[in-house]
């Protein structure tokens, strides 16, 4: 029987190639390239008053207390893995791995749970926790033949990014030390010794704080608009670091502050433990935030006076009070008006709510007017004619206070204020033009 037509034009066919292989397949190390942080440090420091009181309860201060105990304890911490610093170079060569349909796998020796949660975050194929890495192409550390190095990768400016972790441009604040050196009119050069010794262990110690801050607002800072920029925050600084850096810090202030005097170090002892209160508690209160601001404000303008050993007039205390009040709260409402325009929900770190701004505002010009019925009637007093030949010039302060608090809120309320009032004031040109014009009239009236 005549075969059929199909089976002919078969016959003539030429043959089939053999199958393409399977593309290979990528894996990636997932805290040697993938992950710009340490997974079990961010699993401890997710929720870290949780945390503490797993460890406490674990028995830690046990002899016989394994390090392989503590991984387990972070196994059901709860990460969000969306916000977690990530390589994006890494992350970019695995999205386009997976766009050619090849599979991508994460290497993870520890913290599997957690692994599993980022390669699916990520809509990876899964973890591995080995591999034999002739067989993929691979992203790390490690030596494989077939590897795409990590080590072609951008890398940041070490100095940079401490500079930035340790807040150094914060350092202005400290110059309040400097104050009462000013206004009791005392400029030895053992006193300006003493102020600059007071300016360097105030700046250590708040560099240690501001570490300590960063790493406890970890998650909360990953979810602000301008703080996830912050060098813990962003994965530019490692966790271990800047957890050695913070007993190294504090050490060396205590050290500098035992050369000036006993009373010192006990004032910068109390900022200290002020600070390390505001972090773990106090911040997270409504109005207790602001009242501790002001008084940590105050309290370098009292290591000052203590550390030049001049007395402190109580009008500059009052003063100093309601003046920081004002900013601190100027702060809180630039802050929320800043969540308000990028359409954020209420602080998760902060007692607030976008609600409040109405109040807050309203506190804070307050808090300033009070601070200038306060410097007039200081200037009213028999107090001024002891340290000005021309007191009435001080009168020329007013109208600068209230158009510089004024403008403060103004700027807030616009939205171009991103940053911490104080540190505003060094970079506005009309504000240091304000502060200049004081100064002018202070040293006129002396």
């Amino acid at each position: 029987m005549e075969q059929p037509q199909w089976q002919h034009e078969l016959a003539r066919s030429e043959p089939l190639p053999p199958p393409a292989a399977a593309p290979r397949a990528l894996v990636i190390e997932l805290e040697g390239a993938l992950l710009r942080s340490d997974l079990l440090l961010e699993a401890l420091l997710c929720e870290p008053g949780h945390m503490l009181g797993r460890l406490r309860a674990a028995g830690t201060w046990r002899k016989d207390w394994r390090k392989d105990e503590l991984v387990h304890l972070v196994e059901d911490a709860r990460l969000d893995y969306a916000s977690l610093p990530y390589e994006q170079d890494v992350l970019n060569l695995a999205l386009a791995a997976r766009a050619q349909g090849r599979k991508v796998y994460v290497i993870a020796s520890r913290l599997r749970h957690h692994a599993e949660g980022i390669a699916a975050h990520l809509g990876f194929d899964g973890v591995i926790a080995t591999a034999d890495l002739d067989a993929f192409d691979y992203v790390g550390n490690r030596g494989a033949p077939n590897a795409e190095r990590k080590a072609g990768l951008k890398t940041k400016d070490r100095l940079k990014i401490w500079v930035n972790a340790l807040r150094v441009y914060q350092y202005a604040k400290n110059t309040l030390v400097f104050v009462p050196l000013v206004t009791a009119h005392q400029m030895s050069l053992s006193a300006l010794g003493a102020a600059l010794l007071a300016f360097l262990a105030f700046s250590a110690c708040a560099s240690g704080a501001y570490l300590m801050n960063d790493l406890l607002d970890l998650a909360a800072d990953r979810q602000h608009p301008t703080k996830r920029h912050r060098a813990l925050a962003a994965g530019d600084l490692p966790i271990a670091s800047a957890l050695l850096a913070i007993p190294a810090l504090w050490l060396g202030a205590f050290a500098a502050s035992l050369c000036i005097s006993g009373v010192f170090t006990a004032v910068l002892a109390a900022y200290l433990g002020t600070t390390i209160a505001y972090s773990l508690l106090l911040k997270r209160k409504m109005l207790l935030d602001v009242v501790t601001l002001a008084g940590l404000y105050t309290l370098r303008i009292v290591a000052g006076a203590v550390g030049v050993g001049v007395v402190l007039s109580e009008w500059l205390l009052m003063f100093s009070l309601f003046v920081f009040t004002s900013l601190a709260l100027i702060k809180r409402f630039s802050e929320l008006t800043l969540r308000q325009g990028a359409g954020l929900s209420d602080p998760a770190n902060r007692d607030y709510r976008i609600g409040d701004l109405q109040v807050i505002a309203a506190m804070a010009a307050a808090s300033g007017m009070n601070a200038v019925i306060v410097f007039s009637l200081y200037v009213s007093s028999s107090a001024v004619m002891t340290l000005y030949s021309r007191p009435w010039m001080l009168w020329l302060l007013n109208p600068l206070l209230l158009y510089w608090f004024g403008r403060a809120l103004m700027m807030a309320h616009r939205r171009e204020m991103p940053d911490d009032p104080i540190l505003y004031t060094f970079k506005d040109n009309a504000s240091r033009t304000t502060v200049m014009a004081m100064i002018c009239i202070m040293l006129a009236a002396i």
